[in-house]
């Protein structure tokens, strides 16, 4: 009975997202209602200690990124920078080529480090606009962005800096290179099966007669009498944040060492920092301001008169999508304590393949919580020593079983009520109704990519 108060609460988020009721509301009713019927007396502790203590920690922690993310790519959007990239984008591929520009600009930003929720503000006003001339059904640009942010440069390529991949090296002692001929493999059919379904996608929308669309929210605006700039300008601040986030990764920890301890005049104790933890996020905020700083000072002409506005725009969509994400980790916070959620673990237990077994177990958790990074670190901390005995006893290297978690981690956790979606479908303007369906697809090439890599690993013995 407990298992199914688990999956009934699941079952109610992931509806009321579909049907389009907010997440900020339906999160904490759900969880809730799962703890009722649980043990009626823990509904306040839980709601108090549990979903507002979560929910509060994760904004404590990325609101800043949102925000960041939110202004920098709304200045992309005034300042011309996306349609002076598309522009050029289109004179030298052709309008035939806008879905695989987008995934591959995704692709290249996560490389690099960017976080999810960044690609996503600032990718979508170069998206809009390309997919607008190209006349592409805009329900499609999530999917696309989703291909490319989402997938596999968030945890299968080797060397991916995304936390999904780095996770797994805590519990296995490996690096984020492990398996990297496996991890080029997830890469390849991920990347192909997700370009041929796009493309499919496209095809029959046109033979349909369906084009962009109209009357449509959240559409980017540029001015249309402003004056292009030179795409390498254009282009150079989205590189600036890919290459700054790098170098900030490798300089805090020089600054400030592993901890800092804050101690001013006004205070009553000093204020101990673990920067090791807070690297890569502080990494990300001074990426982005050096990239916010970089369009003002390029395209302050043509964002100038709209500056005050399109603040206030950028604020509201990043609280928006921070409430929402924030909502869904409080979310899979409390259903993760429940009694349901421990005897599903204990049942995946008994699967008796070590590889199948934790490529299971890792993404139901993921699906479950809504959390590609949540799931795995839940299952990993719980079931990580029995994974490493039965791998050792199977003779199967430990950077197989990080490539096999790391990618699965990302295979169901996009379900409807996954936060990055939501963020998604709120940063383009488009309902689960509407475009979902785009994005379950990806989701169900990037779970089967995890079962080619451990079916190719078994056929081969490649690592």
């Amino acid at each position: 009975m407990s298992v199914i108060i688990a999956l009934a609460a699941l079952a109610l988020l992931m509806l009321a997202a579909y049907r389009g009721y907010s997440v900020i509301l339906f999160a904490p009713i759900a969880a809730l209602g799962a703890v009722l019927l649980t043990d009626p007396s823990a509904v306040a502790p839980a709601f108090t200690g549990v979903f507002m203590e979560k929910m509060v920690g994760f904004i404590k922690l990325y609101f800043p990124v949102f925000l960041l993310g939110a202004v920098f790519g709304k200045l992309i959007e005034l300042s011309g920078f996306s349609r002076s990239i598309v522009a050029a984008a289109i004179r030298l591929l052709g309008t035939r080529q806008a879905m695989l520009v987008i995934v591959l600009v995704c692709a290249l930003l996560t490389y690099g480090g960017v976080s999810l929720f960044v690609v996503v503000f600032a990718v979508y006003p170069f998206a809009a606009e390309m997919f607008r001339q190209s006349n592409i059904p805009k329900r499609l640009i999530p999917a696309t962005i989703a291909l490319g942010a989402f997938s596999f440069t968030m945890d299968a390529l080797p060397g991916t800096p995304q936390i999904q991949n780095i996770i797994p090296s805590t519990f296995f002692n490996t690096t984020a290179w492990a398996a990297p001929w496996l991890g080029v493999i997830g890469t390849v059919f991920v990347f192909c099966a997700g370009m041929l379904f796009l493309q499919h996608q496209r095809n029959k929308a046109h033979k349909a007669g369906e084009g962009y669309g109209s009357d449509l929210r959240n559409e980017p605006e540029t001015a249309a009498d402003i004056q292009l700039p030179n795409p390498w300008i254009a282009l150079s601040p989205l590189l600036l944040v890919g290459l700054m986030n790098l170098l900030f990764t490798h300089w805090i920890p020089q600054w400030y060492g592993k901890t800092h301890s804050l101690a001013l005049a006004g205070m009553a104790a000093p204020v101990q920092t673990d920067v090791a933890k807070l690297t890569a996020i502080w990494a990300v905020q001074a990426a982005l301001l050096v990239g916010i700083i970089m369009v003002l000072v390029f395209g302050f002409s043509a964002i100038r008169g709209r500056l005050a506005e399109g603040s206030k725009s950028a604020v509201s969509g990043a609280l928006l999508a921070a409430m929402n994400t924030a909502s869904e980790y409080g979310f899979g916070a409390v259903i993760a304590s429940l009694p349901g959620f421990l005897v599903l673990s204990d049942w995946l237990k008994s699967i008796p393949n070590p590889l199948v077994n934790e490529a299971i177990t890792v993404t139901l958790l993921a699906g479950i919580t809504g959390s590609a990074s949540g799931g795995m670190s839940i299952a990993l901390a719980a079931m990580s020593e029995t994974f490493i005995s039965a791998a050792h006893a199977a003779n199967i290297p430990l950077e197989v079983l990080h490539r096999v978690a790391a990618m699965a981690s990302g295979g169901m956790d996009t379900l409807p009520h996954n936060g990055a979606v939501i963020t998604l479908l709120a940063v383009t303007g488009l309902t689960h109704r509407q475009a979902y369906k785009d994005i379950f697809c990806i989701t169900l090439i990037k779970t089967l990519a995890v079962f080619v890599v451990i079916a190719t690993f078994y056929a081969t013995g490649i690592v």
